[in-house]
């Protein structure tokens, strides 16, 4: 009897908070793409509040039966921007305009981009990702994980202190990284725009500040003053040589070289940008001279060892919800899927400093997850056929 009551009144002091605890999501497949390599068989995923609890085999009745589909960790893309789209004439935004209608742009953007699998995205970037970041992290509108640079350091004439001045305010709004440009446009030829000395101010002071810096750079020289500077990731890399790339190697340097997405997508719409700003006719010959060589830079950015190589699209206006473009651009010039499918989820996540929050599965992660119809490692362009998408817990895309 004394043990019926000890067990009954145990009961009564844990019922309220089982009563509380959400109810279990579970997620069946046949394969497993963990995003740091492995693979796995007949898996059962195990989702609570929000978060991966279990990953292993069960037998049973699940929430949801993949079948053949392939589970995989959301998505990641660590360059976007977010907010560019093309105006009710169909022509390229860059001017000022209403701040509700920046805000709707850039929620269909992010649904899109959400839609095609991609649970986290880094937007480089403009003061108006602000709200769009707020409004995705409490949930109140559907598409990825936001961060968000709010703006960019890109000025030559700026002094160090200036720079350094300039990353404190954009600390004090709410950045969550650094963006910086090293190197002028490939379409204005690529040439280095700060010196070392300036790197060094706004890398050194995006660490005091406990911020990472993104590096737009295309020259060899504004990529290995990066690498010197110890700056987070670099951008692009459209006319490195073996000797620049195996600077950021050296360092430790994460390295985005944006090949599949960017650069095709302003020739497929070169004439909703022509004529704005530098999108003139010997801009966009630039960027389609610089397409012809993108093999050989990625080539040689394939055999440099240890280079930290991540996914990143660059995605503008008419770019939004094709990401995947990139990394099957890539697997295509050389690179091993598994690899692929490493930098676009657990390498990325790390260059992010979200490593403790996505980029894999695995217990205690946020339940960020895509299953996709086929194999993408005997077909990468099954990433483009994404039938099942989970951020956070919540199913949006089944």
């Amino acid at each position: 009897m004394r043990i019926t009551v000890i067990a009954a009144f145990v009961l009564a002091l844990i019922a309220p908070a089982i009563a509380q605890q959400s109810p279990e999501i579970t997620l069946r497949a046949r394969t497993v793409i963990d995003g740091t390599g492995q693979i796995l068989r007949t898996t059962v995923v195990t989702v609570r509040d929000g978060k991966i609890v279990r990953v292993g085999s069960a037998a049973g009745a699940v929430t949801h039966d993949l079948g053949a589909l392939t589970l995989m960790p959301g998505f990641i893309d660590t360059h976007v921007h977010i907010g560019w789209h093309f105006d009710a004439k169909g022509r390229y935004h860059s001017g000022p305009e209403p701040a509700e209608q920046a805000a709707l742009y850039g929620a269909e953007n992010a649904f899109v981009t959400l839609m095609a699998g991609f649970t986290t995205v880094q937007s480089v970037g403009a003061m108006s990702d602000r709200p769009l970041r707020d409004a995705l992290s409490r949930g109140v509108i559907p598409g990825p994980r936001l961060l968000t640079s709010l703006g960019q350091v890109s000025n030559p004439k700026m002094t160090p202190d200036d720079i350094r001045a300039d990353i404190r305010k954009k600390k004090a709004d709410g950045a969550d990284l650094i963006k910086i440009f090293a190197s002028a446009s490939i379409r204005d030829g690529g040439v280095p725009t700060l010196s070392q000395e300036q790197l060094d101010a706004a890398c050194g002071e995006a660490r005091a500040q406990g911020l990472r810096s993104m590096v737009h750079a295309h020259s060899p020289e504004s990529m290995m003053r990066a690498a010197k500077a110890r700056c987070t990731a670099v951008e692009h890399g459209g006319l490195a040589t073996p000797e620049a790339l195996k600077a950021l190697a050296d360092a430790g340097v994460y390295f985005d070289p944006n090949i599949g997405l960017v650069t095709q997508n302003y020739l497929e719409n070169k004439s909703r940008f022509l004529g704005i700003g530098n999108y003139t006719e010997e801009g966009f010959a630039a960027m389609a001279k610089a397409l012809e060589s993108k093999d050989t830079m990625f080539g040689a950015a394939l055999k440099t060892p240890g280079l930290k190589m991540v996914m990143g699209t660059d995605a503008v206006a008419g770019a939004h919800g094709q990401n995947a473009r990139e990394p099957i651009e890539r697997v295509k010039s050389g690179q091993r899927p598994m690899d692929a499918i490493i930098g676009m989820t657990s390498l990325a996540a790390q260059s992010m400093g979200l490593d403790a929050v996505t980029g894999s599965i695995a217990i205690g992660l946020a339940a960020d997850l895509v299953a996709v119809d086929g194999d993408p490692l005997s077909d990468i362009t099954a990433l483009q056929r994404v039938r099942f998408v989970m951020k956070n817990g919540v199913v949006y895309k089944k």
